[in-house]
C-alpha cells in the first residue's frame, strides 16, 4: 500500500494505524535511519502506514537515493511501534506491545473515590458502642447508622452511575467526592444522634459516586484508545475496596481509640480535598455537552418514576430481609407491588433506569448479578457469622478473632494481583465456584476443639471467594454491560451486594438466634453448601462467552 506525505517537517512524525497517536523520530532522521543529509531528502514527514506500508514520497522531492532510503522495511516499522508501544506502557514486561494502559495517575485517584463507600462502611463498626454513650442511645437507635448507609448505597450506586452518562462521569464523581466531605464535617460536629444519622446518609450518597463513575471513566478511556488494556485499572478498583473493606474494622477501632469516634467522620475530609485534587489534575476532563450529544442521540428526561419505585422497592426489600427472625408481612407485600410497578413501567420507558428488557435478554449480565449476590452472601456469612461463633463458643477474644481472620483478608487481596494483572477473567471465577464449595465443605469439620490452625486453613479459602469473586465478576460485568448502561450495570452490581450482606445477616440471626452454637453453624454450613453448588452450576454458561481466561 502506497501513502503519500504532506506537510514539511523538521522531525519526521509517524502514525500507526491501529492508535492514530504520533510517535516522533528523533530530530534530523527518517523512518529508515538515515539523516537529511544522507538520503537528500528534508522535506515531508509521513503519516498514517502500517507495517507493511510503503512510502510513495511526492514527485517533486523524488530522487533515486531519496526513494530507495523511503522504501521502509516492516521489521523497521515494526520496531518503531514497539518503541512506541514500550513509552505508552512504561515498559512493563510481559505486557502486549500493542496494549496501551492507562497508568498510575489516572487509576489512584479513581481508586480513592471507590474505596470510600466500603470504608466508611466498616469503620463505623467499633465505634457504635462509644457513639450510643456521648447520645445516650442504645443498640436499636445506634444500628440506623449502619442501616441508613447501606440503604443510601443501594439506591444511590445505580443513580449516580445514570447521573454519570447523562451529565459527564468526572462530574458527578467530583460531586459525589464533595458530598463525602459534607458528610464527614457534619458528622464530626453533631450534637444529636439524629444528625448524625442524617451525616451517615449524607456520606452514603456521595460515596454511591465513586464505583459507578470510575467504571463510566475506565469503559469511556478505553473508547477512545485502540487496543486498550485496562485488566489492571479493573483489578485496582476491585483490590482497592477489598482492603479498604478488611482495614476498615481495626482502622476505625484505632482511630476511635486515640482520638474518639468523631474521628471516623473527619478522616473523610482529608481524603476528599487529596482526591478531589489528584481528580482535577489526572483524570481526563469529560467531553462538552455538545460535542456528546454530537456522537449520539439527544439525552432524553431522566427516569424520575423508575428511580422513585425501584427506590421503594430496594427500601422495602432490605427491611423485610433485614429480620426474617420476626418477618414484617406487609413489607413483603409492598416490595412485591413495587417491584411489579417497576418492571411495568420499565418496559413501557423509552430510556427506563434499569433496562428489564435488556436484562431479560442479556442473560450473561444477570447470571453476573446472581453470582455477586451468593458470593457476597457467602463471604458475609463467614466475616459476621463465623466470627461470632468463634466468640461465643471457642471463647475467642475480638483481638483473636481478627487475627484468626486477618490471613483470608491478606490471602484474598495477594490473590486478586495476578488473576487482575492477567485479565483471568474465567480462571477466576472457576476458582471462585470450587472455592464456594471446597469452603463450607471445610467447614463441617469445625467443632469447639478444632485446633486453630485448621481455623486459619479452612477461612483462607474463603479468601478466594471474596478475592477472585470479586475480581471475575467486575471484568465480566465490564464486558456484558452496554457501553451506554455501565454506570447502573455497575451501580447494581452493588445493590447485589448489599442485597446478599442483608441476607446472610437474615441467614445468621435465623441459624443462632439468642446463641452461636456448633448446630447454628452446621445449619449455615449447609445452606452455603448449597449455595455453592448453585454457583458451580451457572458459573460455566456465564463464562463461556468471556474474553480471556
Amino acid at each position: 500500500m502506497d501513502r503519500t506525505s504532506s506537510s514539511a517537517s523538521s522531525a519526521d512524525e509517524v502514525f500507526f494505524a491501529s492508535t492514530r497517536e504520533p510517535y516522533r523520530l528523533p530530530e534530523g532522521s527518517h523512518v529508515d535511519g538515515t539523516s537529511p543529509g544522507a538520503s537528500g531528502f528534508t522535506g515531508p514527514a509521513v503519516t498514517h502506514f502500517a507495517p507493511t506500508d510503503r512510502v510513495r514520497v511526492p514527485s517533486n522531492v523524488l530522487r533515486q537515493p531519496v526513494q530507495s532510503a523511503c522504501m521502509v522495511e516492516a521489521m523497521d516499522i515494526r520496531r518503531a511501534k514497539a518503541r512506541h508501544a514500550a513509552d505508552r506502557t512504561q515498559g512493563r514486561p510481559g505486557q502486549d506491545p500493542e496494549a496501551v494502559s492507562p497508568g498510575w495517575r489516572f487509576t489512584v485517584p479513581l481508586m480513592l473515590g471507590s474505596s470510600l463507600n466500603p470504608i466508611n462502611s466498616s469503620i463505623i463498626a467499633t465505634t457504635l458502642i462509644a457513639i450510643g454513650h456521648t447520645f445516650h442511645a442504645g443498640a436499636a437507635s445506634t444500628i440506623w447508622l449502619v442501616s441508613t448507609l447501606y440503604l443510601a448505597s443501594a439506591i444511590g450506586q445505580p443513580t449516580m452511575g445514570r447521573l454519570a452518562q447523562r451529565f459527564g462521569p468526572r462530574r458527578v464523581f467530583v460531586v459525589g467526592l464533595t458530598l463525602v466531605g459534607v458528610g464527614g464535617a457534619l458528622g464530626t460536629v453533631a450534637m444529636n444522634l439524629p444528625t448524625l444519622v442524617a451525616a451517615r446518609v449524607i456520606l452514603g450518597v456521595g460515596t454511591s459516586a465513586g464505583y459507578p463513575t470510575a467504571m463510566v471513566i475506565v469503559r469511556r478511556w478505553a473508547a477512545e484508545h485502540e487496543s486498550a488494556e485496562t485488566g489492571g485499572t479493573l483489578g485496582a478498583l476491585a483490590i482497592a475496596a477489598q482492603v479498604t473493606s478488611a482495614l476498615g474494622l481495626p482502622l476505625g477501632g484505632l482511630l476511635a481509640a486515640a482520638a474518639g469516634w468523631r474521628i471516623t467522620f473527619l478522616i473523610n475530609v482529608p481524603l476528599v480535598l487529596l482526591g478531589v485534587l489528584m481528580t482535577l489534575i489526572w483524570v481526563p476532563r469529560d467531553p462538552p455537552r455538545a460535542e456528546r450529544t454530537a456522537k449520539s442521540a439527544p439525552p432524553s428526561r431522566l427516569d424520575v418514576p423508575g428511580m422513585v419505585l425501584f427506590s421503594g422497592t430496594i427500601a422495602s426489600a432490605l427491611f423485610f430481609l433485614n429480620d426474617l427472625h420476626h418477618p414484617r408481612w406487609p413489607l413483603c407485600a409492598l416490595m412485591l407491588v413495587l417491584l411489579v410497578a417497576l418492571v411495568l413501567w420499565e418496559r413501557r420507558s423509552d430510556d427506563p433506569f434499569v433496562d428489564v428488557r435488556m436484562l431479560s435478554r442479556n442473560r450473561a449480565l444477570s447470571a453476573t448479578y446472581l453470582r455477586v449476590c451468593i458470593t457476597f452472601l457467602l463471604s458475609y456469612c463467614i466475616l459476621y457469622g463465623l466470627t461470632q461463633w468463634l466468640q461465643e463458643t471457642r471463647g475467642l477474644s475480638a483481638i483473636g478473632v481478627g487475627l484468626l481472620m486477618l490471613p483470608m483478608s491478606v490471602f484474598a487481596a495477594l490473590i486478586s494481583l495476578p488473576f487482575a494483572r492477567h485479565n483471568l477473567v474465567r480462571s477466576a471465577l472457576y476458582c471462585t465456584a470450587a472455592a464456594a464449595v471446597v469452603g463450607p465443605a471445610g467447614l463441617l469439620l469445625f467443632t469447639s476443639t478444632t485446633p486453630i490452625w485448621i481455623l486459619v486453613l479452612i477461612t483462607t479459602v474463603f479468601g478466594v471467594v471474596s478475592g477472585l469473586g470479586v475480581i471475575g465478576n467486575q471484568a465480566a460485568l465490564y464486558q456484558q454491560a452496554p457501553a451506554e448502561a455501565v454506570g447502573v450495570a455497575a451501580g447494581l452490581m452493588r445493590t447485589f451486594t448489599y442485597l446478599g450482606a442483608v441476607l446472610s445477616s437474615s441467614l445468621i440471626s435465623l441459624s443462632f438466634g439468642d446463641r452461636a452454637t456448633d448446630g447454628g453453624l452446621h445449619t449455615i454450613i449447609f445452606t452455603l453448601l448449597g449455595l455453592g453448588a448453585v454457583l458451580l452450576v451457572i458459573t460455566p454458561s456465564g463464562a463461556r462467552n468471556l474474553k480471556a481466561s
